[in-house]
Formats: C-alpha cells, sequence, structure tokens
C-alpha cells in the first residue's frame, strides 16, 4: 500500500513539475514528449491533485484556466480512461452524460452548417446554410442550464469534502464558453452578408465554441463525473437530484428509474409552523414568516460573520436559482472565478466598517435587474453578515405618472 502511495506521489510531483515548466515557456511539444516518457499512465485524482497543489503554492487561478486546454492535451495521452460507472436511468450522472450526448448531436450540426457554408462561393448566398446554423446555435444555448446545475448542484459537494480545484477551474472555462457563445450569436444576427464573410467567423467564433465547448464534454466526462461518483455519498447524490430541477434539463429530460430514498433527502429541522418567533415590533408564526419571504417582490440571501451562506428566500420567479447546496457553504465558491475579487472586496469593507452598502445593475435574460449588498450589524454595530437583495425593476422602470385609482394587474383568482 505504502509503495502505491509512494508511487502516486511521485507522479503528482512529476506533473507538476511539467506542468510548471509549460507555465514558464517551455514547448508544448517538447514537454509533452518528456511527459510521455516520464509518466506512462495516470489518473483522474492525480490531475486533480497536482492542479490543486499548483493553487495551493499560490499559482493564480487564471493562470491555469488559461493553459487548462493545453493541460488536458498534454495529459490526455497518460490518461486511463476508466470504464464509465454505471448508474441507473434518471441518476443525476446519467442525465449529464445523456445531456453531452445531446450537446455532441448539436455540436455535429453546427459543424455540417458551417462546413456547408465553406464549399459556397465567396460570393454565395448562404440564407440557407446560416439558418441550419443558427438553429443548431439556439439549440446550444439550452448548455446554460447544464453549466448552471454543474456549478451549483454538484460543485458544492465537491467543496466539502475538500476538493476545490475542479469547481475554480471548470466554472472559469464554463464562463469563458459563454462568452464564446454570446461573440457568436451577436455575429448570427447579421445579415445580407456573403458566404466568404461567413466563412471568417465560422474559423473564428465558430470553431472557438465547438472546440471549448467539446473540451469541457471531455473534462466532465473523464474528470468531474468519475471524481463526483467516487467522492458523493448516497445523501449527496439524492440531494443534487432533488436540487436538480430548479436550474433545467438540457436538450434532453431525466429518464425514470432512479428515486432517492425519502431517507435520504436531508430536509432542515422544521419548527412548528405555529410557533410564534417573537421579534421587537410583533409576534409572528413561522408559516407567516415563510409566506412574507415568499412573497416579498425582492430576493433575499444572507451570509454569515464567517462568510457562509446561512439562508435564502424562495420565492416563485427567483432571478438567480439557489439550491439547499449551497447552505454553509463558503460565499466565495458560489460566485465565478472573475467575481471573487470584488465579493471579497465588499464583504472585507463591510466587516471593516468601512462601507454599509454596495449596489450594482445589469441586464440578465431580457431583465432589468438591480443588486444590492447590505452589512447586516447588532446594535453594537458589531459585523454579523451580509444581506444580498436582488430585484427585477423592468417593470417599475417603465412607470410614469400617477395611479391613484384601484386598477389590478394580474386577473382575479379563481
Amino acid at each position: 500500500m505504502s509503495e502505491l502511495i509512494d508511487n502516486r506521489a511521485h507522479r503528482v510531483r512529476t506533473l507538476k513539475g511539467i506542468i510548471k515548466e509549460l507555465h514558464s515557456g517551455a514547448a508544448p511539444e517538447t514537454v509533452k514528449e518528456r511527459l510521455k516518457t516520464i509518466v506512462q499512465e495516470t489518473d483522474y485524482s492525480e490531475i486533480v491533485a497536482m492542479e490543486q497543489e499548483l493553487m495551493a503554492e499560490g499559482m493564480p487561478v487564471e493562470e491555469i484556466q488559461s493553459m487548462c486546454d493545453l493541460h488536458s492535451q498534454l495529459t490526455r495521452e497518460v490518461l486511463v480512461q476508466l470504464p464509465a460507472k454505471p448508474v441507473p436511468p434518471g441518476h443525476p450522472a446519467d442525465t449529464f452524460r445523456r445531456e453531452n450526448e445531446a450537446i455532441r448531436g448539436v455540436l455535429l450540426r453546427m459543424r455540417e452548417a458551417m462546413a456547408a457554408i465553406e464549399r459556397l462561393p465567396d460570393e454565395a448566398d448562404p440564407s440557407a446554410e446560416l439558418l441550419a446554423w443558427r438553429q443548431a446555435y439556439n439549440d446550444l444555448m439550452d448548455i446554460e442550464k447544464h453549466y448552471q446545475r454543474k456549478e451549483h448542484a454538484l460543485f458544492p459537494y465537491l467543496e466539502r469534502y475538500g476538493i476545490t480545484g475542479p469547481s475554480k477551474v471548470m466554472w472559469a472555462k464554463d464562463d469563458e464558453v459563454r462568452r464564446y457563445l454570446k461573440d457568436l450569436g451577436a455575429a448570427l444576427q447579421e445579415r445580407g452578408t456573403t458566404a466568404g464573410e461567413w466563412k471568417l467567423v465560422a474559423a473564428t467564433l465558430g470553431q472557438a465554441v465547438l472546440s471549448a465547448v467539446e473540451e469541457m464534454i471531455y473534462k466532465e466526462e473523464n474528470i468531474l463525473l468519475p471524481m463526483c461518483l467516487d467522492t458523493f455519498t448516497e445523501d449527496d447524490w439524492a440531494e443534487t437530484w432533488a436540487a436538480s430541477p430548479r436550474y433545467g434539463w438540457c436538450l434532453v429530460e431525466p429518464r425514470s428509474g432512479y428515486q432517492p430514498p425519502e431517507s435520504k433527502l436531508r430536509e432542515p429541522v422544521q419548527l412548528p409552523a405555529d410557533k410564534g418567533v417573537q421579534l421587537p415590533t410583533g409576534t409572528l408564526t413561522v408559516q407567516q414568516l415563510l409566506g412574507i419571504f415568499s412573497t416579498l417582490p425582492v430576493d433575499l440571501t444572507f451570509v454569515d460573520a464567517e462568510d457562509r451562506v446561512a439562508f435564502f428566500s424562495e420565492g416563485p420567479d427567483r432571478i438567480f436559482s439557489r439550491s439547499r447546496a449551497i447552505l454553509g457553504r463558503k460565499v466565495q465558491h458560489c460566485h465565478p472565478p472573475k467575481s471573487v475579487d470584488v465579493v471579497e472586496h465588499i464583504l472585507t469593507d463591510f466587516r471593516e466598517g468601512r462601507q454599509s452598502a454596495a449596489e450594482f445593475w445589469i441586464t440578465f435574460q431580457g431583465k432589468f435587474v438591480h443588486i444590492r449588498y447590505f452589512a447586516v450589524r447588532d446594535e453594537k454595530g458589531e459585523y454579523l453578515g451580509t444581506l444580498e437583495v436582488t430585484q427585477d425593476l423592468t417593470r417599475l422602470r417603465k412607470l410614469e405618472g400617477e395611479r391613484r385609482l384601484l386598477e389590478y394587474d394580474a386577473p382575479a383568482a379563481n
């Protein structure tokens, strides 16, 4: 056993050393040949350990992200291709795999449409080919549900076991795919251009999307899902299964077959619904409190003084989906790596008393979204945590004049 451990540690050290050379500017082909000579085979866990050790030694996530695809290309030839662990139909891992297969089908259609344009004379009208390309692109945009579910229903459980590297790097790569898709979508909205111009779009933005999405599928199926299947307990998978519907499904629906036992679905401690909560300005039952939180026209999330998510409201139309998997999770892990510095800045300013509020407004899925952060303090001014308040202001921004007479916007309830 000790020999196996020593061999594994040696491979991780060797991988790390070679990858460091790559980051220092060594020629990829030279490094690749050395890797194949020194490391005859490795598995996903050693690659994960290598990246985690690099981050622990101070290598920025952004640098690992920028070289991530090259790491993958270098290690692909020595990575042991383990057979996929069997899971019941409808198991979260089964759904992720089937979604990836469906995504491959969409990528094939996109590649065929791009190849059809490539075969046209430069001055030809590519309208029919463009229609097929745009249809494939629209279907591919469903991938957002796949990524959201991965980021919010898988990553939190890996972090509970101290595995943070994959979530940080993969989330950054997901965001890279999102940027490529956004740029390609903007290009595909253009009208009245020739086949020659679309060939350039295909060779740049089109190929970038294909490569990035295919690379992520490889990482999910050869690193992420095997790691989750080796690490998660039955309870973890049950909670992932229960949280998944709020993020939706990508291109395919889950199959029936997997049904975790009721005892495996962890429920929060329940207070009696009619038990009163005494507050300085009145008393509310738990049922009334839940009703109020679900009725408020804002989404609330509270992060405690240790930067852990302690509470979120569950209204019918949340702007940013939440699952119970984030409860107790460090808030820094709930954001993509590119925005963690801003999160840390706000929390530090609040904790040290320099600021008490911060606000942002963005356009998100066609909505004008207002996001505010408030420092929460006790009567002595001690920092208790941070409250995030998110509101869709799209309708309110359009209001003009006055309304003084009763007029309902929604139809009468039956």
